[in-house]
């Protein structure tokens, strides 16, 4: 059913006609039929046509004789849907003179009902007379990048522009005057009428891109993906809501590609940590039992040749380890898998472990080595940044022949700053940035061939992880400087420490019942032929519950537990040193070891007087630390 209009004539037909004839544009009413019963001066002037001369006309004989049939159809659909028509539609309309010249016209319609029935009142104007703004107007509406709907109240569609033929397959006059509703999906028409009620209720300018998935259909039913924006205009004819819409297909196929890629890298990144988890204990495990096999030997054997021969196995499995442990590294840092853990310590805890590391390392080399503490407090994660001032140091020793290294530490204002000195061959300027790069070695004349060119690579990640500042001083010949900062939290007063050390003085024999739970045969035998030749006793079992029905035959306290953290059954080795102390009711000192350095692992650090140590593991500092909790009842510091 066809809604009433709401405009009415209540007006004499002379007192319209005089008003009429005051308009600067040609002015046609018809009625419903299409015959003319009112026209204006400027109408007859415009169409050629005497006074009273259009009166009892059709309007098809003001249309070209070649285009009636199809004005006459398009009238008809019209007049069953009345509705406001702005001057510029788009349309490429023509009209006919009286004298039959052809001219191009824009035309507004404004449908109004009076008591005898609905009438159209339509203003034509010229093509060559519209005006400079309306002209403008138009040019800009069919310029415009995107596809244009503009609507009446009731959802007919009164003007598109050219983008929008082209998005929805339609010809202009296949849109024009049809309910703006067939530009969407047939399931969506009905609620739509109510979404646009209420925006009708409550207009308001709604942007583009707020995130609703909106759908449009082309002509050949076709569905793609749109943006649209709103806005509300007034004009004589009423008020009209203008829609700007774009095809968002190929923004959408580009976010799913992205969604796609995003999961295939977490699903990567995932299978990534798994690898490294599974790598970090099963590869680390034969080169664990070759260390601790080097080292029984070095224990056990006297002939001078062959003592030769394990030193230069030794140096291979050292090489091995190095190795390892750098390209586990930055495969860890690369997938992100490294997670710092941020402890407030005294900064002097990781100088002084550092120092009788490398001091040995220096001595054998014929290079003096000195180091300094100082009092300050650094919040930040201290395994981390020991492995950021171990490559320093590493470096160093490696890349000077003769001289001396210095491991300073030093307070300067707000901040702690760590420099590692050396007498060595020096890095050339055009190599400063280079040596951050994974794999690059030092091209300076009398550079080492030893190393793999991971150790700084590793340190510029390391110091993007924990926001470290580094800086590098260096002259070729002369020697480099190496340096970290960060900021320091307080500062303390420095007091003795206890460091484990191999090296400190006679040692004590070894004595002692040492519990070992290893799930791998030839890491535990290894480990007890390590032990045992160190003057160790051993007992070993496989899992948790072995350990648990271990302590049956077990007459005396252990003095000390080693446990693999993943025991074969899926229990760890900090449920299988749980039971033991539980059992004794002693808190015996205890190494958790494993090569998996994920988060569950480090867990181990929680339980008391208990250390975690990463394969492979040096068997000196390993042992050094067994004589140190046998003989205290604790574990060393780190």
């Amino acid at each position: 059913m066809t809604r009433k209009l709401m405009h009415k004539i209540p007006l004499p037909a002379d007192i319209v006609s005089e008003i009429l004839n005051t308009a600067a544009d040609a002015t046609i009413i018809s009625d419903q039929h299409g015959q003319i019963f009112m026209a204006n001066r400027r109408a007859e002037e415009l169409f050629g046509y005497s006074s009273g001369g259009l009166v009892g006309l059709q309007v098809e004989d003001l249309v070209p004789e070649g285009e009636r049939e199809h004005h006459l159809s398009v009238r008809g659909g019209y007049s069953e849907a009345p509705r406001a028509r702005p001057m510029i539609s788009g349309l490429d309309l023509r009209a006919r003179r009286r004298d039959g010249e052809t001219i191009q016209v824009e035309i507004a319609l404004n449908p109004i009902e009076t008591d005898d029935g609905p009438i159209i009142t339509s203003t034509i104007r010229p093509s060559d007379q519209v005006e400079d703004s309306e002209a403008y107007f138009r040019q800009l509406l069919e310029t415009a990048p995107d596809a244009m709907v503009i609507t009446d109240e009731r959802g007919t569609i009164a003007v598109v522009n050219h983008q929008a033929e082209e998005m929805f397959g339609y010809g202009r006059q296949e849109l024009l005057g049809q309910p703006v509703e067939m530009l969407l999906p047939e399931r969506l028409r009905r609620r739509h009428v109510g979404h646009r009620a209420e925006y009708l209720a409550q207009p308001r300018v709604r942007p583009m891109g707020i995130g609703m998935n909106l759908v449009g259909v082309r002509k050949d039913a076709s569905e793609f993906p749109v943006e649209i924006s709103l806005s509300q205009a007034h004009s004589m004819g009423g008020r009209f809501i203008s829609s700007v819409i774009r095809d968002v297909t190929e923004r959408k196929v580009m976010e799913e590609e992205i969604i796609a890629a995003r999961q295939e890298a977490e699903r990567a990144n995932k299978a990534n940590s798994a690898f490294l988890a599974a790598a970090s204990h099963d590869l680390r495990q034969p080169v664990q039992a070759m260390s601790l096999l080097n080292g029984a030997l070095r224990r056990t054997v006297t002939d001078e040749r062959a003592l030769q021969m394990i030193d230069s196995q030794q140096h291979s499995i050292t090489a091995m380890t190095n190795l390892l442990n750098s390209l586990l590294d930055i495969s860890r840092l690369d997938a992100g898998a490294v997670i710092p853990e941020v402890e407030q310590f005294p900064i002097t805890r990781v100088i002084d472990r550092l120092s009788d590391e490398f001091a040995r390392q220096a001595q054998q080399k014929g290079l003096e080595f000195s180091s300094n503490s100082c009092r300050a407090v650094v919040n930040t994660d201290p395994n981390l940044l020991a492995e950021v001032i171990q490559n320093f140091v590493s470096n160093a020793i490696r890349y000077t022949d003769k001289g001396s290294v210095r491991l300073e530490c030093e307070s300067e204002g707000d901040y702690c700053v760590v420099r590692v000195v050396d007498t060595g061959i020096g890095i050339a300027d055009d190599q400063r940035e280079e040596i951050f790069r994974e794999f690059h070695q030092c091209k300076t004349r009398g550079a080492s061939k030893e190393g793999f060119g991971l150790g700084l690579a590793i340190v510029k990640r390391l110091s993007d992880l924990l926001g470290l500042h580094l800086h590098v001083d260096s002259d070729v010949g002369q020697g480099s400087v190496f340096s970290v900062s960060m900021p320091a939290a307080q500062e303390m007063a420095i007091g003795p420490e206890e460091t484990a050390t191999d090296d400190a003085g006679p040692r004590e024999a070894a004595t002692g019942l040492v519990i070992l739970i290893e799930d791998d045969v030839n890491v535990a035998n290894a480990w007890g032929l390590l032990l045992e030749a160190e003057g160790f006793r051993v007992a070993t079992a496989a899992s948790a519950p072995e350990a648990k029905a271990l302590m049956k035959h077990v007459g005396e306290t252990p003095a000390l537990l080693i446990s693999d953290f993943h025991l074969l059954d899926g229990s760890t080795g900090v449920e299988a040193v749980s039971a033991i102390r539980k059992h004794y009711g002693a808190s015996i000192p205890a190494f958790i070891v494993s090569g998996d350095t994920s988060k569950v692992v480090k867990d181990a650090r929680l339980l008391d007087n208990c250390t975690l140590m990463c394969k492979p593991i040096d068997t000196n500092r390993l042992l050094a630390a067994a004589r140190h909790a046998i003989h205290t009842g604790g574990v060393p510091l780190d």
